[in-house]
């Protein structure tokens, strides 16, 4: 603790009812960071959650639950959001340190995956935009109209019907003094919103305009109007929380694919429990047509598991002892016993979830832009309203209550609203589409981003390559077959490289000794070096091996074979002469070639980088149709990165290692993984399927929505642009000016929700 102030600082966390756009959070923000004592407030639309870190010393927590409900909003007290845990030191059995250099071990066996997160991690804006309307979630079971915002608008519904029945069947005065009351009844909870949210340095909200414009009416005499306007403010905020809610429940939907109960098998006996409360190391029965309860491994059993809530992969994958399994997904054949490996809040789904909902915070240029525009817009807009209202009675002697209710038109009219959603909508139905397609995209910022990707760098193992290279050949150069394999297995022994791993398993399959080197060390970029049976061992790339031992004229010739047929080949060395030649060949995904013409279709230029040697990489790279750079250390790749940066934005997409310079060094790095904590954490998006092809699929999902979000703009600036010159003239009125600005709401809304029938992995 380097501090007495941290000391008694505490992060606290509530659940806010009724926060359903960026315009709600950013009320209560302005609200809570007026507080002494109050710091790193961050809200999450998509969870409807509000964290912070407060000094209770200067201000109470229940004094902050009392401001944001003086908003309007419910808050429920919640536990602190956990700290993640920081990711444990990659182990590889063989009792030394590999560390960093193992990632670059076999750059000359192509160890070339080892990458980080991008630049995206950006965090929230201190200013979001302009306070407007309070939603109310409509909980799960429950009716619009059983809300307090729908008896809203049937009571207010049902007084505007009863004036007008009136003033058809009595008399104007009496129609006067009923439309009067329909107003005062629906207005009243708008003004309590809007002088609460001015009480706490807020006075340009909707509600206030709302409330202006409504008592404004009234006094000039336009009872009919007022009560009209507010009707349709009520109405426009039933739609509004409507869409707003059918945006969160594709999110919602994920989590609900996670049974509730479980079945515990302890002592051979069985017993349910819930899900929720399983604890790592127990086993669960998973029987057929059953969803499995958590993340683990298979400890009994083979089967069919259908990992497409996870993945989006519908073809069942076969898995038996050992093999990992994600919560959510469904065992189609075989009762199988599963060793939990992660607590319910740590599994991939809920991972998932609340990568999405904080991908919130990371607010995209285009949304900030729109947030500063609108702290500008709305004074602008107030003082013009005033100009209207003043200057042409006073100047040129116009009717007062023409011009009046020609400037509280102008008033209602001239509310962003519309604009200041007009982001935040799009983004977060891209972001949940995103999620159920297994294209996890952290936050605006990233999705921006992608879309403006125009050359997409990829790593070769285990991205372009299905990452499980086999031994197709020995060759006997100083020592024989058998010797050649254990010579290398022995330093190969504890790694968990898919080269490494291909060499062992060569070694098992022919009965071969497989025994730990000693003094095993990684040379960075390099190979692996170890000693056994007194004999020094070096297993690298051929280049690298060649400073070692001299190669003759038929060792030469055969890596050139090797190598133009695109096979990797390892040289293994032993004290100080060469001993023979492994190649290995690692063969690309099955949609690599068609990704790579998606990408050619789409205007994306694709480069291959690896640190395999030229020829291999040649064929490879020949074979799916992309450039290609080969031979290239650690920084050569970053440097590579860095010149092809210079004429488009790259996207590299590795295996989501963690903070390898590549992918720091793109534009947006993305990880190729399904639901691994890797892929999940680490990069700025993660393809979850493990498939090449969404690859274009994100940069489609990323077009789309930024279309989506100028076309979102064009709506709302065109709608206030037309109304705002119409309500000047006198040809729009006051009902009318609701009407427009409710509608361009609605009709922004509505277009960010067509994002969430979209289909990325549809080509054209």
């Amino acid at each position: 603790m380097a501090t007495a102030a941290k000391t008694e600082t505490e992060t606290l966390s509530w659940k806010v009812g009724g926060m359903d756009c960026a315009s709600c959070a950013a009320k209560i923000r302005g609200a809570v960071e007026r507080l002494p004592g109050v710091s790193e407030v961050r809200l999450s639309v998509m969870s409807e959650t509000l964290t912070l870190a407060l000094d209770e010393s200067r201000t109470r927590r229940d004094a902050i639950e009392k401001r944001v409900a003086s908003l309007g909003y419910k808050t429920t007290r919640a536990s602190a959001p956990r700290a993640a845990a920081p990711e444990p030191e990659a182990s590889c059995g063989c009792g030394h340190d590999h560390g960093p250099a193992d990632k670059a071990h076999g750059e000359a066996h192509e160890h070339d995956r080892d990458h980080g997160h991008g630049k995206a991690k950006v965090g929230a804006d201190d200013g979001h935009g302009l306070p407007g309307h309070v939603h109310e979630r409509t909980p799960d079971g429950v009716s619009w109209y059983q809300t307090a915002k729908g008896r809203l608008v049937l009571s207010t519904g049902v007084l505007l019907a009863g004036a007008w029945l009136t003033k058809l069947a009595l008399s104007e005065t009496a129609a006067y003094w009923a439309f009067v009351a329909a107003c005062v009844i629906g207005v009243v909870p708008v003004a309590r919103r809007a002088f609460a949210a001015a009480a706490v340095g807020q006075p340009f909200t909707i509600e206030m305009l709302m409330t202006i414009a409504a008592t404004g009416a009234l006094v000039i005499g336009a009872a009919e109007e007022a009560a009209l306007v507010v009707f349709l403010f009520a109405v426009g905020e039933v739609l509004e929380g409507v869409a707003a809610d059918r945006a969160r429940a594709s999110i919602r939907a994920l989590g609900e694919l996670v049974p509730k109960t479980a079945i515990v098998e302890e002592s051979g006996e069985t017993r349910q429990v819930d899900a929720a409360a399983l604890a790592v190391g127990q086993i669960v029965l998973v029987r057929p047509g059953d969803r499995i309860p958590a993340d683990g491994a298979i400890s009994d059993g083979v089967s069919g598991i259908d990992e497409s809530p996870v993945t989006g992969e519908s073809v069942p994958k076969t898995k038996g002892v050992g093999d990992q399994v994600y919560a959510g997904s469904v065992n189609r054949e075989a009762a199988l016993r599963v060793r939990v490996e992660k607590a319910a809040e740590d599994n991939t789904i809920a991972r998932i979830i609340r990568l999405v909902e904080e991908a919130q915070e990371a607010r995209a240029p285009t949304e900030r832009f729109i947030d500063r525009f609108s702290r500008i817009y709305m004074p602008a807009i107030v003082g013009l309203a005033i100009l209207v209202a003043l200057v042409p009675p006073l100047a040129f002697g116009g009717d007062w209550s023409v011009w009046i209710y020609r400037a509280l038109a102008l008033l209602l009219i001239g509310c962003p609203c519309a604009l200041v959603i007009s982001v935040p909508a799009s983004i977060a139905a891209a972001l949940s589409t995103g999620a159920r397609q297994g294209l996890l995209l952290k936050g605006g910022v990233v999705i921006e981003a992608a879309a403006r990707t125009g050359i997409v760098a990829f790593d070769k193992t285990g991205t372009l390559t299905a990452g499980e290279p086999r031994v197709t050949e020995v060759v006997s150069l100083g020592r024989d077959e058998r010797k050649v394999v254990e010579l290398a297995a022995a330093v190969e022994t504890g790694s968990s490289h898919p080269l490494a791993l291909a060499i062992i398993a060569r070694a098992k399959a022919h009965a071969i000794p497989v025994r730990a080197a000693s003094n095993a060390a990684a040379l960075a970029g390099k190979g692996v070096m170890g000693m056994l049976d007194s004999v020094d061992i070096f297993v690298g790339a051929p280049r690298h091996a060649r400073e070692r031992a001299s190669f003759d004229a038929a060792a030469l010739e055969a890596v050139e074979r090797l190598e133009t047929a695109g096979k990797t080949v390892a040289a293994v060395i032993a004290d100080g002469a060469l001993a023979g030649l492994i190649a290995l060949r690692d063969e690309p995904r099955e949609d690599a070639a068609a990704a790579i013409a998606e990408l050619k279709a789409l205007g994306v230029r694709s480069v291959m980088l690896t640190g395999d040697n030229a020829r291999t990489g040649a064929a490879i790279a020949g074979s799916l149709g992309l450039e290609h750079k080969a031979e290239l250390m650690p920084d050569d790749k970053v440097t590579a990165i860095k010149e092809l940066a210079r004429e488009a934005p790259v996207m590299m997409v590795g295996d989501g290692i963690n903070d390898a310079p590549a992918l720091a060094a793109a534009t947006i790095g993305v990880a190729m993984g399904s639901g691994t904590d890797v892929a999940l954490e680490t990069a700025d998006g993660a393809v979850l399927k493990s498939r090449v092809r969404d690859i274009a699929a994100m940069i489609r999902l990323a077009r789309a929505a930024m279309g989506n979000i100028r076309a979102n703009i064009v709506i709302a600036l065109g709608l206030k642009a037309v109304f705002l010159v119409t309500s000047v003239l006198g040809y729009t009125g006051l009902w009318v000016a609701i009407l427009a600005d409710t509608g361009a709401t609605v009709l922004v809304t509505a277009n960010a929700l067509r994002l969430l029938r979209f289909n990325a992995g549809k080509a054209g």
